[in-house]
């Protein structure tokens, strides 16, 4: 069991500022998402240096697609059962903050600290007819609402500002270095610590998105992107695994499913994590 308390401010304010510093030193931060407690102890245990959570995983635990479709009240409670078992910094992915407007961005800003979240991801997706990216000068509000919330509390949350020009494919392809930065310098000012690109793995643009942006950079690492050790040789500071840890769980679950029916045998469940070591794991948790 945790040692820290996470919902203590204090301790907040510790586990806020070593998850900053991480962001600011000589290798990159990684994070392999966790949706679950059990998720959460083994990259804990694993070396992970902070822990953040995948809003597709744990929306599709609870039954629901990825987008906003789980509530609020259902994501952070998943965040604070991560947060209790964990000595470390916890950044919760809050989706686009569960509504366009500054006050509901800070809501659930409040609602992950009160959780035990010392930072968060907030990406710049909207439902609206306006586009698939809510106006930048909009989203900004909303960052400086969960500034705000930070200063308030004393406890300087982490902002991880998401702009998803590349994954929802805003713009000739090639302006979107160009808008992505744009949009970094405003999400910058108004408080965000670290921008996070997702959709892009190739080197060049990594390394165009680094020169054109004043702030820490956060990509998302999937298959074919390029190593820890080439990331952190080009400049990056954070790389995320999204919700990638938890759906190769599930490709092996339905690996396992297929050999059942189909073969009748069950070999794919050979490098299953022992019972009593996943209950030792949860015990000691």
């Amino acid at each position: 069991m945790s040692l820290l308390n996470p919902h203590d401010r204090e301790c907040q304010r510790r586990l806020a500022e070593q998850l900053r510093a991480l962001h600011h030193g000589p290798l990159p931060l990684l994070l392999p998402n966790a949706w679950d407690t059990a998720s959460a102890l083994i990259f804990a245990r694993a070396g992970a240096k902070a822990i953040a959570t995948t809003s597709a995983g744990i929306a599709a635990v609870l039954g629901y697609p990825d987008g906003q479709h789980i509530t609020p009240q259902e994501m952070t409670a998943a965040v604070a059962r991560i947060a209790t078992v964990v000595d470390l910094p916890v950044s919760a992915d809050l989706e686009a903050g569960y509504g366009d407007t500054p006050q509901q961005a800070g809501d659930a800003a409040r609602a992950a600290l009160d959780a035990g979240a010392v930072g968060l991801n907030l990406e710049d997706t909207t439902d609206s007819s306006e586009g698939p990216l809510l106006d930048a000068e909009r989203q900004a509000q909303k960052i400086r609402a969960v500034r705000a919330v930070g200063e308030e509390t004393g406890v300087p949350l982490v902002i991880n500002a998401r702009t998803d020009i590349f994954l929802a494919q805003v713009g000739e392809p090639e302006r979107r270095v160009q808008l992505a930065a744009a949009r970094a310098k405003v999400y910058h000012a108004a408080g965000a610590d670290c921008i996070f690109v997702p959709g892009v793995s190739d080197p060049a643009t990594i390394t165009h998105l680094i020169a054109a942006i004043d702030a820490p950079l956060n990509v998302l690492a999937v298959p074919g992107t390029p190593s820890v050790s080439e990331l952190q040789r080009l400049g990056v500071a954070r790389i995320s695994l999204g919700s990638g840890p938890m759906r190769a769980a599930l490709a092996l679950t339905r690996d396992i499913a297929q050999e059942l029916f189909e073969q009748g045998t069950y070999s794919a469940m050979e490098n299953a994590i022992p019972y009593a070591d996943l209950c030792q794991l949860l015990a000691d948790g």
